[in-house]
């Protein structure tokens, strides 16, 4: 009973394949693939058909890996340029923010001495100003007074 059972399983299974292959080259663009050379040249050879069929089946997958892999790099290469570059004018700003901030407190200490030597140097002058002019006034009615005294000598 057992074998008849597998048989008949065995036709089922037959006339299912063949209803799909039937349906599959009755597909219009299957008609037109196998008229071509090479379709009719792999018709005519079934081994080299399912050869070709098993590569290009095994194929795909390492193919699409390493496209897979390729478009990843690519995109990782472009972000990380990317990151790189803001990493890179990230520092470069620091850097010139140190060194602008540096500038502004050697320019406010330069000017705060500078103001400081002004401040001192024209209070000294107002301070003494005055006094020498005095006596710069009399050492000058004296040395006035003492030419006078020697052309009334001679």
């Amino acid at each position: 009973m057992q074998n008849n059972s597998s048989v008949t399983d065995f036709q089922q299974l037959r006339e299912r394949w063949t209803t799909l292959l039937n349906r599959l080259y009755d597909d219009p663009k299957v008609t037109q693939a196998m008229e071509t050379r090479l379709g009719r040249y792999l018709s005519s050879h079934p081994v080299l058909a399912l050869t070709v069929m098993l590569f290009g089946a095994m194929a795909a997958l390492p193919v699409g890996l390493f496209l897979i892999f390729a478009l990843v790099t690519t995109v990782i290469s472009a972000v990380g340029f990317v990151f790189f570059e803001v990493f890179l004018l990230f520092v470069g700003g620091l850097m010139l923010l140190c060194v602008l901030s540096g500038l502004a407190f050697f320019s406010v200490m330069v000017s705060s001495i500078f103001n400081v030597f002004y401040i001192t140097i024209f209070n000294i002058l107002d301070y003494y100003g005055p006094r020498l002019t005095q006596q710069r006034k009399v050492q000058g009615m004296e040395s006035e007074c003492e030419t006078s005294k020697l052309k009334e000598m001679q």
